[in-house]
């Protein structure tokens, strides 16, 4: 081939990046783009039951791949998604969201075209998208299409931050030349200026030198911006003890000997806490210092020796390094570390770890099934490479008393906190997983509230057959975490009951398997069953729990989260 449709070399190249699921729904505006997605091979069209999902499984289908695409119509479908794009935005999810528009000529004669606001004006929804976006491109010539194409593509690789592309309906079939194909986008990082980095990697040194207590602390945006190899190997060669917030659960290999728990500040198991708000020196990497990431704000260091890499500066005690990055700042530290002989300061002796305890106590097999048991003795069901995605509410806080495996991936929408997020992330996750190893489980837990937002996504599921996916559905009888901030007996906080063991067979589903679980033997004899534990069909479980019962460290946040929302 000499030359190329515009539609076809967009989805070429991201197929060169290893996007080979692209997520969204048809609209006239957009059927002549999504025909190239047949033309690439090894490439195929996923279909979602509506935008908002299609946005949140190409959530979760980067978080296992690095990059995702979804592809939405003009006006009713962009904005259908943009929740999901925020959330993307707000958690530094990298997706690129492919719009496709009307003609340049419908355009410019301000045509009264359906899916408008009836003004004329083609360019607004493309100024709503630009302020959760890192960039866009809203393409009007085709000689500079493929460069703007590439561009959008590497600063969503690169910033791990949503992308807008606005496709006009007339371009997509015109011709641009093949051999662009050919240069791979340039992906690489921006160099940091050597004499701030020099200066930033010294002031380090010169703060491990003098640490008698240090620690790392490891959140959200090292796996985001793919720094978690870097942060294990700063551990293993310092012996530092090592931490992570709940949404950096996962960031780091749980079954490494330095693991000590997760901090969330007050709410933390006491262990933990005490261990990190002691620490004289706090290496923090790419923290994401939300609400609910830190019990409200309730850090409680009683060092200033802070040093905070992030993905675009770096941050030691009150000063700031703008565009000194982390990736190549850890990269430079580690060198100088190893050459120091590991652990910088001569002194420093490696502490004991004192995890907390994950084993439940006894229980009757008759006993009714609590959260409290259910987080503990899940970890024993839980094995290597599981990707585990946890929805806002209880599963998001339970989760965290859990232990992973090591390459365990952990999906959660702890900042953002969209309800409902979870299930089409978990139809993303799963088609990533299908493409890179089927044999990879992908387990949901969401609430029985939550999954009433979004279970269009589990038809996705059954037609693809996603045979390698755990429903786990928390059934409390409504929104529990929302009964713990504020109103527990207001009817605004019930839902309509559903036959949730019905919603396999109800969207046909080929292989299925439906599990109602009540009691504490019934939970146990199912981890215990070697079948139930290999992923060849689509399962639902459904877990009876007391209607209030909750994570304790829920139940202290619901507390917190209602006294800010009182604040004046």
């Amino acid at each position: 081939m000499t030359e190329v449709t515009l539609g076809r070399y967009l989805f070429e190249r991201l197929h060169q990046l290893d996007v080979t699921t692209i997520f969204g729904l048809p609209g006239d505006f957009n059927l002549s783009l999504l025909d190239k997605v047949y033309e690439v091979p090894g490439m195929k069209w996923a279909g979602n039951a509506n935008e908002l999902n299609a946005a949140y499984a190409a959530d979760g289908y980067l978080r296992i791949k690095r990059l995702a695409c979804l592809v939405t119509t003009f006006g009713v479908g962009e904005l259908s998604a943009l929740n999901g794009i925020g959330g993307a935005y707000a958690e530094h999810v990298g997706l690129v969201h492919v719009v496709g528009v009307p003609s340049i000529a419908s355009q410019a004669k301000q045509l009264l075209l359906h899916h408008t606001l009836g003004n004329g004006d083609f360019t607004v929804f493309h100024r709503m998208s630009n302020n959760i976006s890192h960039t866009t491109a809203f393409i009007s010539d085709i000689s500079t299409a493929p460069a703007e194409i590439d561009r959008c593509i590497r600063d969503a690789w690169v910033c791990q931050r949503p992308v807008y592309i606005g496709l006009p309906a007339n371009l997509v079939d015109l011709k641009v030349p093949a051999n662009l194909l050919h240069t791979p986008i340039d992906l690489g990082l921006k160099p940091n200026e050597p004499e701030a980095q020099h200066e930033v990697v010294e002031s380090i040194l010169h703060l491990l030198r003098h640490a008698n207590n240090p620690i790392v602390l490891v959140d959200a945006c090292a796996s985001r911006h793919h720094c978690t190899r870097e942060v294990e190997r700063l551990v293993d060669l310092t012996q530092f003890p090592v931490f992570t917030t709940p949404m950096g659960k996962s960031g780091f290999n749980e079954a490494h000997p330095r693991f000590a728990g997760v901090y969330v500040g007050t709410l933390s198991q006491p262990e933990v806490r005490l261990a990190v708000e002691a620490a004289d020196l706090i290496l923090s990497v790419g923290a994401l210092l939300s609400d609910f990431n830190t019990g409200s704000f309730s850090y409680s260091y009683k060092t200033k020796n802070l040093v905070e890499f992030h993905s675009d500066y770096t941050k030691i005690r009150q000063a700031t390094f703008p565009g000194v990055q982390m990736k190549e700042t850890l990269a430079s530290l580690l060198a100088q570390i190893e050459t120091a002989g590991g652990a910088v300061n001569p002194g420093y002796i490696p502490p004991p770890i004192v995890r907390p305890s994950v084993i439940p106590g006894p229980a009757s097999p008759e006993t009714i099934l609590t959260q409290e048991y259910l987080w503990t003795q899940v970890s024993s069901w839980f094995r290597e490479g599981d990707i585990i995605v946890t929805e806002t509410g209880t599963s998001a806080f339970g989760i965290v008393q859990s232990r992973f495996p090591n390459h365990t991936i952990g999906i959660s929408q702890v900042l953002w906190g969209s309800i409902g997020f979870t299930v089409g992330a978990t139809f993303g996750a799963a088609m990533a997983a299908l493409e890179l190893d089927p044999s990879r489980r992908v387990i949901l837990f969401v609430g029985d509230g939550s999954l009433q937002l979004t279970v269009q996504e589990i038809s996705s599921m059954c037609k693809w057959e996603c045979n390698n996916t755990y429903l786990f559905v928390l059934n409390n009888d409504g929104y529990t975490i929302e009964r713990l901030i504020h109103g527990m007996n207001a009817t605004y906080n019930d839902i309509q009951p559903w036959n949730n063991l019905g919603i396999l067979p109800l969207f046909n589903a080929k292989r299925y398997e439906a599990i109602r679980v009540a009691t504490t033997g019934e939970l146990d004899r199912l981890f215990a069953d070697e079948k139930f534990g290999t992923p060849d069909r689509i399962r639902m479980i459904e877990v009876m729990l007391p209607r209030m019962d909750a994570p304790s460290n829920l139940v202290a946040q619901a507390k917190l989260s209602e006294l800010t929302n009182m604040e004046g």
